[in-house]
C-alpha cells in the first residue's frame, strides 16, 4: 500500500512539474528534462551549422549541447544524452534548430485593426517568435498585463518588452493628468512614472531639444532602454546624432538618419503646397530622402557612420513595413492576406485619407521608382554598418501597410539578405543582435548553456532558402515534376514549452474563416466591388 501511495505521489509531481495543468493546450510542456535530438545547429552567433546534435535542456536551462556524429554514420545511441525520469525526448533529426527569434518593432494589433492579442500573438508564435519589443502600444497597463501573463506562460505569447510611448497615458496611468510634457522637469517626472510601472524603455517620437535631452537623461539613469521614430514634425531640430549623443540606445526605421547625413541643406527638401496630415504627401516624399543625403562613402557619411558605432548606437530598420512603397501590388497580393488577415484589418489596409499608412491615393510608378532608389541608398548604409560591427537587429512594425503578423517578420529577414547580409548575419540580426539591444543576451539570442530554452525547429535548411520559414512554406518541384510545400516552422519552444507551430497558424485560419463567415466577406483587390 505504501508503495502504492509513493508511486501515485510520483504522478502527481511529474504531472505538477510538468506543467499540464498550468499551461495553455496549445503548449506540451514544460518538462524537467527536455532533449532535443539529432538537430542541426544554428547557434545564432554567426558560427555555421553542426549537427547531428543532442540539446538537453533541464528546467527551462540548457544544460548540454552535445554532438553526437557526423553526416553519413549512424549515431552510437550509447553515447547520446541519458533521458531521465519525466523528461521527454523531441525526435527531431535532420532539422534544423535556431534560437527563438526576436522582433524588435511589434505592435501587440490595435482597435483600428480590430487585431487582438491572442490574433497576433499566434501568428508571431506560428512563425518562431519568441521575443517581442513592443514600441508603444495600448498603453502600458495593457501591455504590462500581456507581459505579466506570458512571464507565467498563462497565454501563448512571446516574451514582451514593454517601451511606452513617450507622453502616453492611460486611465490608470495619468502622472501629468493629461497635460502635454512641454518642460524638462515635466519630461523627467514622466520618465520616472514609466519606470515605477514596469516599463522597460521608452519610444520617442521626437520633440523640442531641451525635452529629449532632459528625458533621455532621466531614462539612462534609470537603466531603461530607448527607441525613436524621428518623425519629421521634430527632426530638424534634432535628429539620430543628437538622440545617440543624448543617450538613445536604438532608432527605429530611418526617419532622422538622412537628415543627420544632410550636407548641403538642414531641412528636407519639402515641395511647397506639401501637409503632413496628408500621408500621401508624407510617404511620397519621404521615398526622396536618402537621394538627398550625402553620398555614400562621403566624408559626411563616414563621419556619420563612425560617430554612431564609437556610441553603440542600435539600428532596427523594419525594411518590410516601406515595401509596399516601392511594389504595391506585391504587398496587396501576398498569398497569405486570404487565409490569416481577418476583414477588419484588410479594411484598414485600403487607401483612405484616416487610416494610418493607407496612404494610396494616387500612387503610381514614380512613387515606386523612387522608393526603389530609397532602398538601395538605405540598404548600402545599413549593410556598412553592419560590416564594421555596427548592430542591426530585425523588426516587423506589422499591423500597417498590407504586412502582416510573422509573415512579415520572415520577409525582414528575406530583406536584411537583399541588404548584403549573409543569411548567417541574417539569423544573427533577428536573434542575438536583438538580445543584445535589449540587454538580455544572458538569457536569450543563442543556443548556448545556461540561457532560457527558446527555439525555433524547421524541417528544411532556411539559410538556403528564408522562404521555407513562411507559414505558408517555399515552393518546389518534385522530381516526378510534382508542385509542393515545403518547410513552414515545425515547433516553436519557448521557456522550454513545445508549440505545435502549424497548428497555432491553423487556429488562426479558423478564426479568420469565422470572422468572414459572420458576413459573408470576401477579401477583394482596391477598387474592385463584390457581387
Amino acid at each position: 500500500m505504501k508503495a502504492k501511495s509513493i508511486q501515485i505521489a510520483l504522478i502527481f509531481f511529474l504531472i505538477g512539474t510538468s506543467g499540464i495543468f498550468a499551461q495553455s493546450v496549445q503548449g506540451d510542456g514544460p518538462y524537467p528534462q527536455l532533449i532535443i535530438r539529432g538537430v542541426m545547429l544554428i547557434n545564432g552567433n554567426g558560427a555555421p551549422p553542426q549537427g547531428p546534435i543532442d540539446i538537453v535542456v533541464e528546467n527551462n536551462i540548457i544544460k548540454n549541447i552535445q554532438v553526437v556524429g557526423y553526416p553519413g554514420v549512424q549515431i552510437d545511441e550509447s553515447k547520446r544524452p541519458k533521458l531521465a525520469l519525466g523528461g521527454k525526448e523531441l525526435n527531431c533529426d535532420g532539422m534544423y534548430l535556431l534560437p527563438g527569434f526576436i522582433d524588435m518593432h511589434g505592435h501587440i494589433g490595435g482597435t483600428s485593426q480590430g487585431a487582438e492579442p491572442d490574433y497576433v500573438f499566434k501568428l508571431w508564435m506560428g512563425h518562431g517568435v519568441t521575443t517581442v519589443r513592443e514600441p508603444s502600444g495600448r498603453g502600458v497597463d495593457f501591455t504590462m498585463d500581456l507581459k505579466r501573463k506570458s512571464a507565467k506562460n498563462e497565454i501563448v505569447a512571446p516574451r514582451i518588452y514593454a517601451y511606452t510611448a513617450f507622453g502616453q497615458t492611460s486611465e490608470s496611468f495619468n502622472p501629468l493628468n493629461d497635460i502635454p510634457i512641454s518642460t524638462p522637469a515635466q519630461a523627467r517626472e514622466w520618465v520616472r512614472a514609466n519606470a515605477k510601472k514596469g516599463a522597460d524603455g521608452i519610444k520617442f517620437f521626437g520633440a523640442e531639444p531641451e525635452i529629449m535631452a532632459a528625458a533621455l537623461d532621466e531614462n539612462k539613469k534609470l537603466g531603461l532602454g530607448s527607441a525613436c521614430h524621428h518623425a519629421q514634425l521634430s527632426v530638424a531640430r534634432w535628429n539620430v546624432l543628437h538622440s545617440a549623443r543624448a543617450g538613445l540606445t536604438s532608432m527605429e526605421h530611418w526617419y532622422g538618419l538622412p537628415e543627420a547625413l544632410f550636407d548641403d541643406r538642414t531641412v528636407q527638401d519639402y515641395p511647397l503646397d506639401y501637409n503632413y496630415q496628408n500621408e500621401q504627401h508624407r510617404f511620397e516624399n519621404a521615398g526622396k530622402l536618402w537621394q538627398q543625403a550625402a553620398e555614400p562613402y562621403s566624408a559626411h557619411w563616414e563621419n556619420v557612420m563612425t560617430e554612431l558605432l564609437e556610441l553603440d548606437f542600435t539600428l532596427d530598420p523594419t525594411f518590410n513595413i516601406y515595401e509596399a512603397s516601392r511594389d504595391l501590388q506585391r504587398a496587396r497580393r501576398a498569398e497569405w492576406h486570404e487565409n490569416y488577415t481577418l476583414p477588419s484589418l484588410w479594411e484598414f489596409y485600403q487607401p483612405s485619407k484616416i487610416s494610418h499608412g493607407s496612404y494610396w491615393h494616387d500612387w503610381g510608378t514614380e512613387q515606386e521608382v523612387a522608393w526603389k532608389r530609397n532602398f538601395k541608398l538605405w540598404m548600402t548604409f545599413i549593410n556598412e554598418y553592419k560590416n564594421r560591427g555596427g548592430r542591426v537587429t530585425t523588426g516587423s512594425d506589422s499591423g500597417f501597410i498590407f504586412q502582416l503578423y510573422g509573415f512579415a517578420y520572415i520577409r525582414e529577414l528575406e530583406l536584411l539578405r537583399e541588404a548584403g547580409f549573409h543569411p548567417l548575419e541574417v539569423i544573427r540580426s533577428a536573434t542575438l543582435n536583438g538580445a543584445e539591444a535589449l540587454g538580455a543576451d544572458d538569457l536569450i539570442g543563442s543556443v548556448a548553456i545556461g540561457k532560457l530554452a527558446d527555439f525555433v525547429v524547421v524541417a528544411e535548411n532556411p539559410l538556403k532558402n528564408l522562404k521555407v520559414l513562411y507559414g505558408t512554406g517555399a515552393v518546389k518541384l518534385t522530381e516526378d515534376n510534382e508542385v509542393v510545400r515545403v518547410g513552414g516552422v515545425k515547433y516553436t519552444i519557448k521557456d522550454g514549452i513545445i508549440y505545435d507551430a502549424k497548428a497555432l497558424l491553423e487556429e488562426v485560419k479558423a478564426q479568420v474563416a469565422a470572422e468572414k463567415a459572420k458576413t459573408g466577406y470576401k477579401i477583394l483587390q482596391p477598387g474592385i466591388k463584390g457581387k
